[in-house]
């Protein structure tokens, strides 16, 4: 039973993480896990994870910047969808890495279990000996084995993300807005008819970003994510990063993955007005095709509006940042440490290795 809960709470994080994590290869960026946080700087990354039993489980590594190797890849638009698909992939990694420690938590009680009722129904022996704590080796094993369940969660959960993605948010808004076209021609048209479809897709985001959110435990992500954003901001304020200062600032922050999951809704909509096509598998391939383009130019709004929150552009972030009300939750002292520590991991790192940031 337990095993299953922790799988659909990996699965409903994964559904959540282009909303959880912010995608920014030049600036610090992080991404809430399960009971843990990740934090990413442009040349290292790190995570904190927190156990039931208090103990803080970290992890870092250094990363290589693609737009440093390529520098197509630095293009603007271009730049936006490799960018997104590399914190997509670094965010996945993340939530792995937060599961094995969960599953090696559970599989480590579990062990505890068995021995204490093997102990209580055996015969006791002659000479009563402490039990030896675990060794190394034998906590490698158990992350290994933990690993290799993980390893198993990630190859069936991206079928079924990915599945779950295209029917969800491509498949139902269209054939919704086309039944509603054949019971009233009139919604035929090329811009009421996007629309229609915009609003639906739109609707369902929402009651998924909400519906999850009445679950305890994404409730507890969305309160790391919380954390993530306060401690972002203190660092980008040039604060010291302690429990007291970072619990001042706000959970909303302009680069958010809710921000631009919002953006790319509302702008997909006037994209979608410009495909000429009528027929359902022909509108249902386009909105496949279009999804790079449209996530490229989103994210380019987010980045121009994180760096001028006065412009016009700020205004089309507006709405991810009122949605982020419902995805960010404010954090414990507990889950403000834990986002702490995995800055102070990946900024370590990132000054073994020579980097230098860049503040927005």
């Amino acid at each position: 039973m337990r095993s299953l809960r922790n799988y659909l709470r990996f699965l409903a994080a994964v559904q959540l993480l282009p909303a959880l994590e912010s995608g920014e290869e030049t600036l610090v960026g992080g991404q809430a896990v399960l009971e843990g946080v990740m934090m990413r700087s442009p040349h290292a990354w790190a995570i904190a994870c927190r156990k039931p039993s208090g103990e803080v489980v970290t992890m870092s590594e250094p990363l290589e910047r693609p737009s440093e190797t390529h520098k197509w890849m630095a293009w603007p638009i271009i730049r936006g969808v490799m960018t997104l698909g590399y914190a997509m992939n670094l965010g996945y990694r993340a939530l792995r890495f937060s599961a094995n420690v969960a599953i090696e938590d559970m599989m480590q009680e579990d062990g505890k279990e068995t021995h204490v009722a093997t102990a209580a129904s055996a015969v006791p022996p002659k000479r009563s000996e402490a039990e030896p704590a675990p060794t190394p080796s034998s906590k490698t094993e158990t992350r290994e084995k933990a690993a290799t369940l993980s390893n198993w969660l990630a190859a069936g959960n991206i079928v079924i993300s990915l599945a779950f993605f295209i029917f969800m948010y491509k498949y139902i808004p269209l054939l919704a807005a086309t039944e509603l076209k054949k019971i009233d021609p009139a919604l035929g048209g090329r811009i009421v008819f996007n629309l229609i479809d915009g609003g639906i897709r739109l609707l369902l985001f929402l009651l998924f970003i909400w519906g999850v959110s009445l679950w305890k435990d994404i409730r507890r992500v969305y309160e790391y994510h919380g954390a993530e954003h306060k401690t972002v901001f203190a660092f980008e304020n040039g604060d010291p990063l302690n429990i007291f200062t970072v619990q001042k600032y706000s959970t909303y922050h302009p680069r958010c993955g809710t921000s631009f999951l919002m953006t790319v809704m509302l702008i997909s909509i006037g994209f979608y007005m410009l495909v000429p096509y009528t027929t359902f598998w022909a509108r249902f391939a386009s909105r496949i095709v279009l999804l790079p383009v449209i996530a490229g130019v989103s994210y380019e709004i987010i980045r121009f509006a994180a760096k001028h929150r006065g412009s016009l552009f700020a205004l089309m972030t507006a709405p991810g940042l009122w949605l982020q009300r419902i995805t960010t939750k404010p954090p414990s002292d507990e889950m403000a440490q834990c986002a702490i520590t995995a800055l102070d991991k990946a900024m370590s790192l990132e000054k073994e290795r020579g980097g230098e940031m860049v503040i927005a």
